[in-house]
């Protein structure tokens, strides 16, 4: 999840993209947001965006699948939201969910409230143990509490059998050094990439997949482009963020899953690939991180 919007804007919706040949899915966003759950009442300008103009959870799937957006994760980054998410993935089909504390939160990362977390890693829907990680851009939670929160998400991944899903913002190093203290689950995502061509070599060396989301596409995002060229297309996914994180043309403007194709065509230009042949790759890469659909 995006603690900021990508730019200023208001509420125009974008354009559907022309559909897709092959289905994929949508490896991270947050519907509770899109759909008014929270933050709005924050006064945060993208989430107003999105739920002025997203409509209902059923809205939202309905324009991914005219796309070929098939299936969705949505992600958690505090108690309530992962509530949300769990209970939304029960009672929607192609819905799965992600629980966790979001480092910018873990100073409520209490013994209790993991508890809870872990209780809800555990249902069937719930694909996976995130967003953690550390986020050194914001100063909102320690970095002594962002490390303990990360660590013991990393610890109930690994009893749960629940990829982990990493939200990471200028802490790479610190990152990779806590999954090396502590001992990486058999699945870790990168979430929303965010790194150069050599941390995209580090992440393969040692089996961590990387989703790539809206800023690949941007003019000056080179180096992600760098990163996405030298990454094994085995450990690739294609994410949103939704409502954040929209890709080019449409910064400013609320993101939600049906934009996934504009990404997706940009990584296929990046990897020499038809569209529909990495469509598939992230499909198959999506059962094995997330487990069978």
């Amino acid at each position: 999840m995006s603690t900021t919007p990508a730019a200023s804007g208001g509420p125009a919706r974008p354009a559907a993209p022309p559909p897709l040949g092959a289905e994929v899915f949508d490896s991270h966003c947050h519907l509770d947001i899109m759909v008014g759950d929270r933050k709005a009442s924050s006064g945060d300008p993208v989430a107003l965006a999105a739920q002025a103009a997203g409509g209902g959870v059923e809205a939202i799937l309905a324009d991914a699948r005219a796309v070929g957006v098939t299936r969705l994760v949505t992600i958690g980054y505090d108690l309530r939201s992962s509530r949300w998410n769990a209970e939304t993935a029960r009672t929607h089909e192609g819905v799965y969910a992600g629980v966790a504390i979001h480092p910018n939160e873990a100073h409520a990362a209490t013994p209790e409230t993991l508890a809870e977390i872990e209780k809800l890693a555990g249902e069937p829907h719930v694909r996976a143990v995130g967003e953690t990680g550390l986020d050194y851009f914001r100063d909102w939670a320690s970095y002594d509490d962002q490390q303990a929160s990360f660590r013991a998400h990393i610890e109930i991944a690994k009893r749960t059998g629940k990829a982990l899903v990493i939200h990471d913002r200028d802490a790479h190093d610190d990152v990779l050094r806590v999954l090396a203290e502590e001992g990486a689950p058999d699945v870790v995502v990168f979430h929303s990439f965010s790194g150069d061509a050599e941390l995209a070599r580090r992440c393969a060396e040692a089996g961590y997949v990387m989703s790539f989301s809206g800023p690949v596409t941007y003019k000056n995002a080179g180096y992600l482009r760098e990163a996405a060229r030298v990454a094994p297309v085995e450990l690739m996914l294609v994410e949103t963020d939704a409502p954040y994180l929209p890709p080019t043309p449409h910064r400013g403007k609320p993101n939600a899953p049906y934009l996934i194709p504009l990404t997706l065509r940009c990584l296929a230009e990046v990897k020499g690939m038809e569209v529909d042949d990495l469509a598939a790759a992230i499909n198959a890469g999506g059962e094995r991180v997330f487990g069978a659909w």
